[in-house]
């Protein structure tokens, strides 16, 4: 078995990685990257690595020959990503590739999603669907790496202020659904399977504000705000318009309870219960 692994050098990609190499041969194990940099230190550690990106169809090429299983860890919204997921597809079809993996996102209804690019997702799980080959899609829920980023630098002083009401997220960490979708690639055959990676437990952000008061000794409050308040709060900060209307349709989803679904897969393919709220953020924060 050869497993193709697109997007290594990304936290979620080297989490993958990691495992691969505790659980099948190095020489059984494929690296897809765009900096040359990276590929040094993964060809030391054995495995084998190839240079390009989801744009060039000759690289993808080149990486898929004698590939049985790829997996697709989605792009970023830079580019065109749904056109640069199509390409992988379609290269792993023509190459010979039997089996596709795909990182796709835990949401509960496409019809109602605010974040559109949520979108490109179920649109590439069609996609891999109608390709023929045999499939697994990993539906990861939202990182809880995020929550940093999510409540700010100054969260100790100013509180939580975010506009997704009482929603709930059944937040887990990155590095265990790359952990859990590792496990999954080297031990079972792909059998057109679809796991959601969730916590056993959803948390609202009056969850991460009790816990981040408990953890620091500081009271910590979250306030939820409508989102014309959240605009203007966090426009002196310089975010650009982009980004914040991503940060909103992220919170309305959250809101609307697109988030809050658990399930017990990442336990069962962890092995073990999936870090809690509370241990997780001790560790993000340095707690």
């Amino acid at each position: 078995m050869q497993i193709l692994v697109t997007g290594t050098t990304g936290n979620l990609g080297r989490s993958v990685i990691e495992t691969l190499l505790k659980n099948i041969p190095a020489q059984n194990i494929s690296a897809f990257v765009r900096e040359e940099e990276k590929i040094l230190e993964l060809k030391a550690k054995g495995i084998n690595v190839f240079r390009g990106d989801y744009d060039n169809v000759s690289t993808l090429e080149t990486a898929m020959a004698n590939v049985d299983t790829v997996l697709l860890i989605s792009a970023g919204d830079q580019g065109n990503r749904l056109q640069q997921h199509r390409n992988i597809i379609d290269t792993a079809k023509k190459s010979g590739v039997k089996n596709i993996a795909y990182t796709s996102r835990a949401m509960k209804n496409r019809s109602t999603l605010a974040h559109q690019l949520m979108e490109e997702h179920f649109l590439t799980e069609d996609y891999i669907k109608a390709s023929g080959l045999n499939y697994t899609i990993f539906r990861n829920t939202l990182y809880m790496d995020v929550l940093p980023l999510f409540v700010g630098k100054k969260v100790f002083e100013t509180g939580i202020y975010q506009p997704a009401g009482d929603g709930k997220v059944a937040f887990a960490l990155r590095k265990e659904m790359g952990e859990a979708m590792a496990n999954v690639l080297s031990n079972e055959a792909c059998e057109n399977k679809t796991y959601k990676f969730t916590n056993n437990e959803s948390y609202s952000f009056y969850d991460i504000a009790k816990a981040l008061t408990t953890l620091s000794g500081k009271e910590v409050n979250y306030q939820p705000v409508d989102i014309s308040a959240f605009q203007e709060r966090m426009r002196p900060t310089g975010i650009p318009a982009t980004m914040l209307q991503k940060v909103i349709e992220f919170n309305t989803d959250i809101k609307n309870g697109q988030e809050d679904e658990t399930t017990n897969d990442l336990e069962n393919k962890l092995g073990r219960k999936p870090t809690t709220l509370k241990e997780g953020l001790k560790t993000l924060f340095g707690l």
